[in-house]
């Protein structure tokens, strides 16, 4: 044998040995659960447990809500972009029963039992609300962590925030990791957003469980088994926080209670917004503003995409296109028109570029761990990216927006911040500041467009000097809502994508996100002239309303399609200015409470079946009153569903039953919108802009009930921050059905309505009544046509003096 030989025979030899010790000495890959209790220790509003495979710590943040932190470590982290409320004082009992350890709120009974520890909640009457696995529980796979919880019979799963696919999401499963993907298909995951709340529903009971992990996280909620929902982070412990309410509605207060709410953003934000990718240059601009004017189509934002910069660079402006930025910004607020600005995050590489100088100057931007700067390639070309979870660079991002506010911008748009580059790989290995936890892309990604966003919002706040920035983003986190509002990304011009659009708006809404809306009409392809119009009646009932259309795609202003669509925008548009009070009561309440603008049926319907029938399974309530019916541009009637209540058509005060299954027209002018009886709706007079003021009478439409309702009416000067030091006009109005009156209760705060009377229209009532009396003084009533281009009804009609003190109108 000769000696090449043998170095082979050997070589292979030693190869052999190698793998069979590294097999060998390598410790299997199974799950390992948290095991039989050893310890425990009660604080008063803290249980910590210690098992012999793992650990865990109970906190009692209110009677409804209860976080749960299980890890392998003997510590756990306190530190949240998310959380930023913590508990508060509440009556809560400890007790050891022997097998099982009992921890009692005023609403919620937690059990754990102690071989092995599991967890099983339990509402006051002893139903069982969530309960673990018996067998897997909290598990780890390597670093991965699971919580496996039984699913319960019939069980249903809603919220997730902006996730595709059906209102109930039982047997299906979901990641969360931030994504751009342009043109994304309707069954598209992940996309833009991650929002790991979710709600689920059985038997009469309702819970919510939000896991506060940022690193990639999967959501199971029974694909692919009989068995389990689970939900699963990468790395980190599991933290999550179990919340139950009697009210579906009570659930997103509580979770909102946790993650904040969204501050009122300005009243012109409300108005229609108008986008191109791009309007350039200046006198492009301008002509669209002045068509809107002489077209007589109100709207109040015109978008200027990422052709108005230099080369793509943040912060500057192109000169040839944009030669004089504040005139232009100047010329448009005099047509009653705000300007908005895109803002990617990259900063191109470019010595003399001063952005990229001062951030290499102030050391701002994400690192490798050998500390040399990422690079990565995205509009500009190569760019280095800021660490928005350090706070030193948000303090550097907030300060750089003065440019922007000297020339007249008032809104921003956060794109591109998942982050985005050329090849969607962005290396997981780079480095993080995390607010001084220190963590890689794995934990960082999916709260980078939030921080991004938070340090817009708190710059731009703070230079405009007590005026209300406008924010918009594509990309967040749990807890995006106290800054900005949601679009829901690049999507396409087809009537899948807009009735996937109206899901990922209500899902955003079912998780705390109350201001959302998706591009009007589809970014990218040429949908028919048919769809932009069911697009756009659809559209002026989102709490966001943009349109936007790509380049080298059809032109998307309402005049563009032809007369009969620009009729339709038009009476459309014009409908959602009139109803600018009932909306900006809406989005009172979603600031105040959590509730979304536009509310799924799951909110307030919760346990009817045919709230998840997928034909009906698109419908929501906007504001608290009025029902949308949305559907595909292709069907002039579709099945309409009208659930608990007395029902009104909108168009024609025509009645219908509760729980009815009805056939409405739905051609291309005409979107099926129902009242709910007993509703009061606030309108006021047509405006062109919001910043216009309208007549000096706020219309009050009141629909026949059989059930008593009440509305809190919410005025400001919807400018600045002045509501904050009490200066709001606020007063609540009442609908008794059984004595036939209204009544308009005391003002509150120190705010002057812009309106001087009420006029109230009756709608449903069967009777033309003699009079009425209005504080013991006898009224005529009178019988009025209420009339816009979208209806004629008669109706009775009475005035009061809206500044007057409590009224009651009886008849």
């Amino acid at each position: 044998m000769n000696a090449v030989v043998k170095r082979g025979i050997y070589l292979l030899f030693s190869i052999y040995f190698l793998v069979t010790f590294y097999v060998q000495a390598a410790p299997p890959i199974h799950n390992k659960s948290l095991g039989n209790m050893v310890r425990h220790t009660w604080n008063g509003n803290v249980l910590t447990g210690i098992t012999d495979q793992g650990n865990f710590r109970i906190s009692i943040y209110s009677a409804n809500i209860i976080r749960l932190q299980i890890s392998q470590d003997t510590t756990f982290g306190n530190f949240s972009y998310a959380v930023i409320n913590g508990p508060v004082n509440t009556n809560v009992t400890f007790s050891d029963k022997g097998d099982h350890l009992l921890l009692s709120t005023d609403s919620i009974e937690l059990y754990i039992s102690q071989k092995p520890v599991r967890f099983r909640m339990v509402n006051k009457q002893g139903r069982v609300i969530n309960e673990d696995d018996a067998a897997f529980g909290t598990s780890w796979l390597g670093e991965e962590v699971t919580t496996y919880k039984k699913l319960q019979e019939g069980e249903r799963f809603i919220g997730l925030g902006e996730k595709t696919g059906n209102l109930d999401r039982r047997g299906q499963a979901y990641t969360n990791w931030n994504t751009d993907y342009f043109a994304y298909p309707v069954n598209a995951d992940a996309i833009y957003m991650t929002t790991p709340f979710y709600i689920g529903i059985h038997h009469g009971l309702q819970y919510g469980i939000f896991m506060d992990n940022s690193s990639k996280s999967h959501f199971n909620f029974g694909a692919s088994n009989n068995r389990f929902s689970s939900f699963t982070a990468e790395e980190g412990e599991m933290n999550y926080y179990f919340i139950y309410h009697t009210h579906v509605a009570g659930i997103i207060e509580s979770y909102t209670s946790l993650t904040g709410r969204m501050k009122l953003p300005p009243l012109w934000s409300l108005g229609l917004q108008q986008s191109r990718y791009s309007y350039y240059p200046d006198s492009e601009v301008l002509r669209v503003a002045q068509t809107f004017r002489d077209k007589k189509i109100p709207a109040d934002v015109i978008y200027l995409d990422i052709h108005y910069m230099d080369a793509y660079k943040i912060f500057t402006w192109d000169k040839k296109r944009f030669p004089d930025p504040k005139r232009m910004t100047d010329a448009l607020k005099a047509k009653g028109f705000h300007t908005a600005v895109i803002l990617d995050p990259g900063i191109k590489v470019e010595k003399g570029y001063a952005p990229y100088d001062d951030g290499i100057a102030q050391d701002v931007f994400v690192k490798y761990p050998d500390q040399s700067y990422y690079t990565g390639e995205v509009w500009p070309g190569w760019c280095h990216f800021p660490d928005f979870t350090n706070p030193r660079v948000r303090n550097w991002w907030a300060g750089a927006f003065h440019g922007y506010v000297q020339d007249g911008i008032e809104g921003f748009w956060n794109d591109m911040n998942e982050f985005a580059t050329w090849g969607q790989s962005t290396p997981n290995l780079l480095e993080f500041d995390f607010d001084g936890h220190k963590a890689t892309h794995r934990t960082a990604r999916n709260v980078y467009g939030l921080n991004m966003t938070r340090s817009t919002f708190e710059g731009t706040q703070k230079l405009l000097n007590g005026k209300r920035p406008f924010l918009l983003t594509r990309s967040g986190y749990a807890g995006i809502q106290r800054y900005s509002a949601v679009w829901t990304g690049d999507n396409v011009a087809s009537d899948e994508h807009m009735m996937t659009g109206v899901r990922l708006v209500n899902s955003m809404g079912i998780s705390g996100i109350p201001v959302t809306g998706m591009d009007v009409g589809g970014f990218t392809g040429d949908g028919s002239k048919e769809l932009f119009a069911r697009w756009i009646t659809i559209g002026a009932f989102s709490p966001f309303f943009r349109v936007h259309a790509k380049e080298n795609s059809r032109s998307q202003e309402p005049w563009s399609s032809g007369e009969l669509v620009e009729a339709t925008a038009r009476n459309f548009v014009n409908l959602r200015y009139r109803l600018i009070p009932y909306i900006y009561v809406a989005f009172y309440e979603a600031a105040t409470t959590g509730i979304p603008v536009s509310r799924s049926l799951a909110i307030t319907n919760t346990h009817d079946a045919l709230t998840y029938d997928t034909r009906y399974q698109n419908q929501f309530f906007f504001g608290p009153s009025i029902l949308v019916a949305p559907g595909e541009s292709t069907r002039d009637y579709y099945k309409v569903y009208l659930p608990d209540g007395d029902w009104y058509d909108f168009y024609n005060d025509k009645y219908f039953a509760t729980r009815e299954e009805i056939v409405s027209e739905a051609s291309t002018n005409h979107l099926p919108l129902f009242i709910k009886g007993g509703s009061i709706v606030p309108m006021q007079s047509v405006v062109q802009n919001l910043s216009e003021q309208p007549a000096d009478t706020l219309y009050l439409h009141v629909y026949f009930g059989k059930n008593n309702n009440t509305f809190t009416y919410y005025e400001d000067d919807g400018s600045t921050y002045s509501f904050e030091k009490g200066e709001y006009l606020k007063r609540t109005i009442s609908y008794q059905a059984g004595s036939r009156t209204l009544t308009l209760g005391k003002a509150e705060g120190s705010y002057t309505s812009k309106f001087r009377k009420v006029k109230v229209y009756l709608h449903g009532f069967s009777a033309l009544p003699k009079g009425i009396r209005i504080d013991k003084k006898p009224e005529i009533i009178r019988k009025e046509v209420y009339k816009t281009e979208l209806q004629t009804i008669p109706v009775q009609t009475f005035v009061l003096d809206h500044n007057a003190h409590q009224q009651i109108v009886s008849w």
